[in-house]
């Protein structure tokens, strides 16, 4: 498809007040375009968006958890901006690492509710508005959309879902002349990653068992750059670190070998006895 230019559109960017979010807003709008940033919390929301500009850039809450207000949240930047171009369902939670059968039932369900269903709420919200201004569709899934999700199977199972959705749409949005990209990150430098993993003894110890040369952590700067280059690419994927591109080409090889090493490996056996010894500890999500 033809380049898609961003000046003059307008935008909307769910978890956008930090992070990924804020950084894909910030490459907005100096692209051009006019942006929505929506968070879960109203003040912060408003302050990245006033850090941003003062007319071209509005700060809204939403818990994309409640359709109603996802929907709220498309009508207000409706309202302000005249319409809605572009979408970005960044917003996101994770737990710290246990494993399915330790895991809090509500904190499972939770981590589905706002990364799989969050995103398909913002989607579903945004859609008319974007197809009928031939408009572009972002979904921010992870490498664990295809890595082994050990000790983190509700993140990687919504995160395979977003996905999923994200293809389905590229191929449906074609006839409407609009289109789609998923997003693929692997560690990027995010107050999640702090929270999920460098706060926590256990999961560090589970990183150490990933081959070093996917340790490399960006800044959100460098991925959120990357979202606004894949919208004016229109492209189907978006992977930063770029090293996990093979990954993701040689997964349907790779994965098989690497789940059979998990199963086979000590260290990483005794590491899931550990993390299955959370049992009744309390499994709090991210922010």
């Amino acid at each position: 498809m033809a380049r898609y230019e961003l000046q003059g559109k307008v935008a909307l960017v769910t978890g956008g007040a930090r992070g990924i979010g804020l950084a894909t807003a910030r490459g907005l709008h100096a692209r051009g375009a006019s942006v929505a940033i929506v968070d879960l919390r109203r003040e912060a929301a408003e302050e990245a968006a006033a850090g941003i500009d003062a007319t071209r850039a509005l700060g809204l809450e939403a818990d994309v958890s409640d359709a109603e207000a996802v929907e709220e949240a498309v009508e207000a930047t409706v309202e302000r901006f005249g319409g809605l171009d572009v979408v970005v369902a960044n917003a996101g939670i994770a737990t710290r690492a246990t494993t399915a059968l330790a895991m809090d039932p509500d904190a499972f369900e939770r981590v589905l509710d706002v990364n799989l269903l969050g995103v398909w709420r913002t989607v579903r919200a945004a859609l008319p508005h974007v197809v009928a201004r031939r408009g572009h569709v972002v979904v921010v899934a992870s490498v664990y959309a295809f890595s082994n999700g050990m000790g983190a199977a509700p993140y990687a199972i919504a995160k395979a879902g977003v996905e999923q959705l994200g293809r389905a749409l590229r191929s449906e949005l074609v006839q409407h002349g609009a289109s789609a990209s998923v997003a693929y990150f692997g560690f990027i430098d995010t107050e999640l990653v702090h929270q999920a993993i460098d706060q926590d003894p256990l999961t560090e110890r589970m990183m150490a068992t990933y081959p070093r040369v996917l340790h490399k952590r960006l800044p959100p700067s460098a991925a959120g750059d990357a979202i606004v280059a894949g919208i004016e690419r229109r492209a189907p994927r978006i992977i930063r670190p770029r090293r996990w591109v093979v990954m993701s080409t040689l997964r349907g090889i790779l994965n098989p070998l690497i789940d059979a090493r998990i199963e086979r490996d000590a260290e990483i056996q005794s590491l899931l006895a550990e993390l299955d010894r959370r049992t009744g500890e309390r499994t709090p999500t991210t922010a």
